[in-house]
């Protein structure tokens, strides 16, 4: 009988460090100052997308180049709904910027997840394209000039609606594709989806499944961050950069790995804020991600979070040479 592979840790201390992080960020409002909430607050929001995107590419191999649409479409639900006209309440803007974002996704991802590689890029490409020239010429979207919502002046409600909504979404994630039959087909798509729907997979199905749980999660923390900066233009919830960032997070955080997003966009969105305020709005942060995703790629292919595993290695090679060694020295 074979033993049972101590790569997972002490599931004990694993358990200790999850419920101490959880912890602190419960109580960092109130051991640090409202610049370090909003910043804590941006972290939240781009593990949350960052995660998405690691849904529709690293777990069921299709590279999306128009994330930013679910996102967007999400800010523009919840203020379009929060105007004066229709006021509505936030809380219930949200189930419908999923709803909404989750029709899209069927209804795109319907036709385009037939496509394969570069094709389907360019169709979701496309996608943020057409919902940000759309937002630019509907009246009730305001057109270019954006749309205002309500201002609510607390950083720390913010901050707690981000992070459980991100936390919400990282759990539902973990369950659904780390250790639910669902994940299981997502993945044996990925890997091989002939082989997947001779083993009597519907493989159509799962795919716009994946799809549109990967356009609910912006969508909902694109509605938070409406209500949270107060404004919205295209410009701000449907740039193409948003994409561009959130894909080299995954990447350096670790790609098809469920705490990936998260190390990557801790990392990147602290490391971006650092040089904002050290050198003000330069381009010194495209050169430093640059270099950073080159280190990444040479050395660390598998992102920070192959960083956890060899350090469990090495552990686990001291312990056995510190079990040698004795043996060794017996006479």
């Amino acid at each position: 009988m074979r033993n049972r592979p101590a790569s997972g840790g002490n599931p004990y201390l694993n358990l200790g460090v999850l419920a101490l992080v959880v912890a602190v960020l419960c109580l960092l409002p109130m051991m640090t100052s409202p610049y370090y909430v909003r910043v804590a607050t941006g972290v939240a929001l781009w593990a949350g997308i960052a995660l998405s995107w690691n849904v529709i590419c690293g777990y069921a191999g299709y590279i999306s180049f128009g994330h930013v649409a679910f996102f967007g479409i999400g800010a523009y639900t919840t203020a379009i709904l929060m105007q004066p006209q229709h006021h509505w309440n936030f809380w219930a803007t949200l189930p419908v910027a999923a709803v909404i974002a989750g029709a899209v996704a069927a209804l795109v991802g319907w036709p385009a997840l037939r496509l394969k590689g570069a094709y389907f890029a360019i169709a979701t490409w496309a996608l943020a394209e057409a919902v940000r020239e759309l937002t630019t010429v509907l009246g009730f979207t305001g057109g270019s000039a954006g749309l205002s919502t309500p201002i609510r002046n607390d950083d720390n409600f913010f901050y707690y609606t981000m992070l459980a909504a991100a936390a919400i979404a990282y759990a539902v994630c973990y369950l659904l594709l780390e250790r639910s039959r669902f994940g299981f087909q997502v993945k044996a798509v990925r890997d091989n989806e002939t082989a997947a729907r001779a083993q009597g997979i519907n493989t159509t199905l799962v795919k716009i499944e994946a799809f549109m749980l990967s356009a609910i999660i912006p969508a909902v923390l694109g509605g938070i961050n409406a209500y949270w900066i107060t404004f919205i233009n295209p410009a701000s919830v449907l740039n193409t950069l948003i994409t561009d960032q959130l894909v080299v997070m995954v990447l350096v955080g670790g790609l098809g790995h469920a705490w990936g997003p998260a190390l990557g966009a801790t990392a990147l969105f602290l490391l971006q804020e650092q040089l904002r305020v050290s050198y003000g709005e330069t381009t010194a942060y495209i050169i430093v991600v640059g270099a950073l995703v080159m280190a990444v790629v040479l050395f660390l292919p598998d992102g920070l979070v192959s960083l956890m595993r060899r350090a469990r290695r090495m552990r686990l090679v001291h312990q056995l040479l510190g079990r040698v060694a004795p043996q060794k020295a017996r006479p």
